[in-house]
């Protein structure tokens, strides 16, 4: 199961952007927490302990520990809107989680034995991740923090899909339910060929008409 993170959190009863542009100011980052059968509720966190936090990878795949006062309740991720230049986190949504609920989760792929795998160390190929996280559906309890890939058996241009995934018990990737079309590849090994390099035939109109313009001198000076 996936680690655990304890975010406290403050309830807030002002909303709208000017009362967000408030509690930013203040390095708090407003929330919202909704789900499980009841009413969504907006929250505060501090904005520095969550930024720490969100440096963690397992942070985006864990179930989270919500305290406000006295109570916790337990939640997961859904969304994070940050500043689009500033290391700063605008808003945050987080879901509701029951224990017998099952819930959809993105969880990062990691791709182990690179270094052996023949394609590479003998082949000369190169490893591609085509894709570096999938949607999984289980039990919060059953939640991977992530799903290991071995690709150490890779020969040169083989081809690993979504159904090779060795699953945790428990776990399911619903997209492999929609049918053989939706096995996406999710890592390659291959040959990197160099595309070839074109004249620029700019210049080489640019060195024709000086040969031509030289030609001319030549005429002129006879």
């Amino acid at each position: 199961m996936a680690e655990k993170f304890d975010l406290v959190a403050e309830y807030r009863e002002d909303q709208g952007k000017g009362a967000s542009r408030r509690l930013r100011h203040e390095g708090k980052v407003p929330a919202i927490i909704y789900g499980a059968g009841r009413p969504p509720r907006a929250l505060t966190f501090d904005h520095n302990k969550v930024l720490k936090q969100l440096e963690s990878e397992s942070f985006y795949s864990s179930v989270l520990n919500v305290k406000v006062g006295d109570k916790s309740q337990a939640a997961i991720l859904k969304d994070v809107q940050r500043h689009p230049a500033k290391p700063q986190i605008m808003h945050i949504d987080l879901q509701r989680i029951v224990e017998d609920e099952e819930i959809r989760m993105n969880v990062p792929l990691h791709f182990t034995g690179e270094d052996v795998a023949p394609g590479v160390k003998t082949s000369g190929g190169t490893v591609a991740r085509l894709i570096s996280d999938v949607e999984v559906v289980c039990l919060p309890r059953d939640l991977p923090e992530y799903l290991e890939v071995d690709i150490s058996h890779m020969e040169l241009d083989d081809m690993l899909h979504l159904s090779d995934i060795k699953l945790p018990k428990g776990v399911e990737i619903p997209e492999l339910a929609q049918g053989p079309e939706h096995d996406q590849a999710m890592v390659s090994i291959h040959i990197i060929k160099a595309a070839p390099v074109e004249e620029d035939s700019d210049e080489a109109e640019s060195e024709d008409g000086g040969e031509a313009a030289s030609k001319d001198d030549d005429k002129s000076d006879d």
